[in-house]
């Protein structure tokens, strides 16, 4: 059974500062309404990226504007208030082979130094936006669906079916020995000094913590106890809720799921600042959870290059 223990600091993407307003949703005049008011703010998503702009202290902030007639020929959906003011989401489809907009940034990219309004406009759009793109047809009879609700529900028109954004939950663990040592993995896909904590998708009728159990076992052949829940995180990415965990393992043979984990290895504190220091080993970026885990078993941060592990 896991046990509680919230003590992941700072974990990017979850300080709450938008009320939603989901009572409003249901108003089919809204978003013609917040289109037409120049006090509203939207938030634009191109393809996957935003314009941002530097604050003080190195803070990132995402610019918004009002609106402008050309948002109307997009999706539209609302985000919710704050501040007084009304916020809403406007998304631009690209090509996937379209040349990256100048002065546009990923939240992959400026995650984890956004303010928590950007955060939470970015985090959110972006899901929707990934959700949207993947369910345009009903799952029943393959008919083309409409967005309705302010955006946060796709309507089939033939049968009158409504589908709710979905929510895919996965579990990530920062698993340690006897000895205290961490264990890191290279995914395969990753780049070739890529390595994070080991993580997957709950199953259905599966715990949580049971969902930590298995996925250490398939992937690299260990048993867990002592699961520990510290924190979780929204990643859309395109659609996921990390569950973040500490799982001791009972021995540290590695047997490794040769199809999924390309590499596996134990590290003392001192290993890992020596092989990210030398470039042999490149961690996960501060804007992930993964990081946090690492830096909570670490004892505090770590100074690493940003470099996706993709």
């Amino acid at each position: 059974m896991a046990r509680a223990d919230h003590s992941l600091p700072d974990v990017a993407l979850t300080r709450r500062t938008l009320d939603r307003r989901a009572d409003r949703r249901g108003d089919p005049t809204l978003l013609t309404g917040l289109l037409a008011d120049p006090a509203t703010r939207v938030f634009r998503l191109c393809g996957d990226a935003t314009a941002v702009e530097e604050g003080e202290g190195h803070v990132v902030r995402v610019v918004l504007g009002a609106p402008v007639p050309a948002d109307a020929d997009h999706l539209v959906v609302y985000l919710g208030e704050h501040g007084g003011a009304q916020h809403l989401g406007v998304v631009e489809d690209v090509p996937a082979d379209a040349e990256p907009r100048p002065g546009l940034r990923t939240l992959r990219q400026v995650g984890a130094r956004l303010d928590d309004l950007g955060a939470s406009l970015f985090a959110t759009t972006l899901a929707l936006a990934n959700w949207h793109r993947a369910h345009g047809h009903c799952p029943r009879c393959g008919a083309p669906t409409v967005p309705v609700l302010a955006g946060w529900v796709r309507r089939c028109p033939a049968d009158g079916s409504e589908h709710y954004p979905r929510t895919d939950v996965a579990v990530i663990m920062a698993v340690v020995d006897d000895a205290d040592r961490l264990l890191l993995a290279r995914g395969r896909g990753f780049r070739s000094a890529g390595m994070s904590v080991l993580a997957g998708f709950v199953e259905p009728g599966e715990t949580l913590a049971a969902a930590v159990a298995r996925e250490v076992h398939e992937e690299v052949g260990l048993e867990v106890d002592d699961v520990t829940y510290l924190g979780d995180q929204p990643w859309p990415f395109p659609s996921s809720l990390m569950v973040g965990f500490t799982a001791r393992a009972r021995g540290t043979e590695l047997r490794l799921q040769e199809d999924e984990i390309a590499a596996a290895r134990w590290f003392t504190r001192e290993e890992l600042l020596a092989a990210v220091a030398d470039g042999s080993l490149v961690i996960s970026g501060r804007v992930s959870i993964a990081r946090r885990l690492v830096e909570h078993w670490f004892g505090g941060p770590i100074e690493a290059p940003e470099v996706p592990l993709r």
